[in-house]
This record gives structure tokens, sequence and C-alpha cells, in this order.
């Protein structure tokens, strides 16, 4: 049984079927039920998955994904977003970013031109406003505080992963048609770059 504040309420967050605004809705509803120490786990852990996530071979895969341009603030959304897709999608993308190939979602939207994807944008950029948002309705303190609550929880466990900006593993670009070919075979095929 998942015990991980943050993939407990993910994984009943996908049950819903709720997708967009509605899965933000009943999130941000179930964190407001949940104890404050809760909230503070869900936070800490979207944090250590968005750390853990940070590797140069997942933004290629983005970066494929997006037709070969992925900012700063897309991967980020990206990342949230794979978190959203639920543990083992998750932690297999991790492992292996050409995983990816293989999960429902991506393959419907390979399935369809880029412009078309309109809500079904492997993005979710409201993930990480969630927990602080009910932080502060539950705790009556500013929401900024949870970031403290946070660090003093990752200072009480130890050290758990890696917690830098800066992406793990070799820089590698998903535009240089061989290395893609080579490392994500099948995304590079799936998502091929447009045509200059």
């Amino acid at each position: 049984m998942e015990t991980d504040p943050l993939w407990t309420l993910i994984a009943d967050s996908r049950r819903q079927g709720l997708t967009g605004d509605k899965r933000d809705a009943w999130l941000r509803e179930a964190l407001l039920r949940t104890p404050l120490d809760g909230i503070i786990g869900f936070q800490a852990g979207l944090e250590r998955r968005v750390a853990q996530s940070r590797t140069w071979s997942l933004w290629a895969a983005a970066d494929r994904v997006f037709g070969g341009w992925c900012s700063d603030d897309t991967f980020c959304y990206f990342q949230h977003w794979l978190i959203g897709l639920g543990r083992p999608v998750f932690d297999a993308a991790v492992d292996d970013p050409d995983s990816l190939a293989y999960v429902p979602e991506v393959l419907r939207l390979s399935a369809r031109p880029r412009e078309s994807w309109y809500d079904d944008h492997p993005t979710w950029e409201s993930l990480d406003r969630l927990a602080p948002e009910a932080y502060e309705r539950v705790s009556s303190l500013p929401a900024d505080a949870l970031d403290a609550a946070v660090r003093a929880r990752r200072a009480a466990s130890g050290p758990r992963g890696t917690t830098g900006t800066a992406p793990r593993g070799d820089r590698w670009s998903a535009l240089d048609e061989p290395e893609a070919a080579r490392r994500l075979p099948r995304l590079s095929e799936m998502f091929p770059l447009p045509r200059p």
C-alpha cells in the first residue's frame, strides 16, 4: 500500500478520471482535508520527484515530444505531468525515458498533430501551487512558510537523492538525430522533428 502523500493523492486523482482544472480542484480539496504533515509530505515528495527527474535524457525526451523545443519552464511542467501519470510510469521514465513510448497518453499524442493537443498538452503547470494554497488555508500561515517546513523535513530525514537545479547526466541534444535515434529510438520515431 502506498504511504507517500504525493503518490497516494496522485493515484486517487487518477482514479477520478479528471483532467485540467477539475483535477486541480479535486486535489486542492483533498489537500484541504489532509493534516498539515500530509500537505508538507505532498510538497516534499513533489520537490524530490522533480529533482529526481531532472536529467538531460528526460529533458531530451520532452524535447522530442515538443518537436525540438522545450524551455526550462516547459520541462518543469512536463515533469509535473509525468508525476501526474503515476508512480509506475514516473519511475520507468526516470530509469529509461524512451519507455514513455508505451504510455497510453503519449501514444495518443503521437497519433495527432501537436497543434491539435489543446487540453491534452503534456504539461501540468499548476501542480506545484496546490500544496502551498492548501497549506496557507489550513495553517493560516503564508504559503511560503511551506518552503521552510519542507526544508526542515528534508534536513530531519537526511539526504534523499539529488536536490540541485542542474540536470544530471551527460548533456546531449534531441536535435542530434543520430544521437536521438540511439538514445530514444521509439520516441524519435513517434515524434519526428519538424522539417525546417
